[in-house]
């Protein structure tokens, strides 16, 4: 389930990316740091969100600052920048949704993702694709046009065939860190992947960032692979090393057990309206549009009303088609929930309460006689849940 989201960083600059959401539980938070000039639409990003998400692991991928979607000038980015930039997606992440215990990064996104771990005391873990163990390696793709960068204080380069304004301020970021410190004392567990044939950033770099970290750490060859993982195979296997290896490192489930059978959990989270909840073994989360003030991570309470009476109906009917042998193919439940003043209501005079309609539209798919398909529809109306809710439940409330 893919989100779009946009949060603001440091600066007041609105970024923008893509939430990739699992379909049930979210049993950890994962924050994806793209390439140097790439996007969070990149082959690695995209390919890695969605293997984690698959495992249960919501996960973060955003264009930095001047990139994408995101706002800004990419002149005015740089690596610091990259870093504050990730301390600011974990903030939106920590407030509508959990911290991110994990730090993905890719190329320069790895070297950036190892310097801000130390300002996100949530991540307990750290994964680099490919990464310079010196982020002053991106230099490299600039060739002769660092002079021409120094001499104007901000130049249009060409990188990958693609022209960016890039200034002496990202030239000086870049340089003098002290990456061998950060690693040393990253308190993380880290996972260097990297391509032993990268043109790109070199395969001893990999070497480098693995000697300099403690333990845990593990390290995997990606062969085959080229340094943007533009090839399917290498990039799915890459991204299954990632989900598979995280597993020790995710946050400790919640202690509560989840819920009996026919007990049904709610718990708020730190975002306005975004809600976690837990049905037996089976857990997902509801929400409100943004145009509301939510995140739009869910569906919505009336959005969950109108499916539990959509589920039943379509349950209900395919179970009598089936006992009495009715050649019902498929059936599709369409339906919609207005609140409005009858004619009645208005006849009698203003300061009575709305009626609540729900329209119930049914497509019934088979080689169906009229007679069968009259039937069906009787049995709509005899589903569980219709019956509960035309039955005026009392609901009881206290405080446990």
């Amino acid at each position: 389930m893919r989100r779009d989201v946009t949060f603001t960083n440091a600066n007041g600059v609105t970024l923008a990316g893509r939430l990739e959401m699992p379909a049930g539980r979210v049993r950890a938070v994962a924050l994806f740091a793209h390439c140097f000039t790439c996007t969070a639409n990149s082959h690695g990003a995209r390919r890695v969100s969605v293997a984690l998400a698959e495992r249960g692991i919501a996960t973060l991928a955003f264009d930095f600052t001047g990139l994408g979607k995101s706002e800004g000038d990419f002149a005015d980015s740089h690596f610091a920048a990259n870093v504050a930039d990730l301390v600011a997606a974990a903030a939106y992440l920590r407030a509508a949704l959990a911290a991110p215990a994990i730090l993905i990064g890719h190329s320069l996104g790895g070297a950036a993702a190892i310097a801000a771990a130390h300002d996100i005391p949530e991540c307990t873990a750290v994964v680099t694709i490919g990464a310079p163990f010196d982020p002053a390696h991106v230099l490299h793709q600039l060739g002769d046009q660092v002079e021409a960068v120094r001499a104007l204080g901000v130049a249009e380069v060409t990188i990958g065939g693609r022209p960016f304004n890039v200034s002496a301020t990202f030239l000086d970021a870049v340089e003098g860190q002290d990456q061998r410190t950060r690693l040393a004392t990253l308190k993380r567990a880290l996972l260097v992947l990297h391509a032993p044939l990268d043109t790109t950033v070199g395969v001893e770099n990999a070497a480098e960032i693995f000697g300099a970290a403690k333990h845990p750490k593990s390290f995997v060859s990606l062969d085959g692979a080229d340094h943007l993982l533009t090839f399917q195979a290498p990039a799915a296997y890459a991204a299954a090393i990632i989900a598979a290896w995280v597993e020790p490192y995710l946050p400790a489930p919640d202690a509560i057990d989840s819920p009996a059978e026919g007990h049904v959990r709610v718990s708020s989270t730190a975002a306005k309206f975004t809600t976690l909840v837990d049905a037996a073994e089976h857990s997902f989360l509801a929400d409100e549009p943004v145009k509301v003030g939510g995140t739009d991570l869910g569906p919505t309470p009336y959005d969950l009303l109108l499916s539990a009476l959509g589920t039943c109906t379509s349950m209900t009917i395919k179970l009598v088609a089936d006992r009495e042998k009715i050649p019902l193919e498929r059936v599709s439940v369409l339906l919609d929930h207005q609140r409005c003043h009858s004619a009645d209501c208005a006849e009698a005079g203003e300061g009575r309460p709305k009626i609540e309609i729900v329209e119930r539209v049914l497509t019934l798919e088979g080689d169906l006689t009229e007679a069968q398909r009259a039937r069906l529809l009787v049995i709509a109306d005899k589903c569980p849940v219709h019956r509960t809710l035309e039955s005026h439940p009392v609901i009881k409330t206290r405080l446990a």
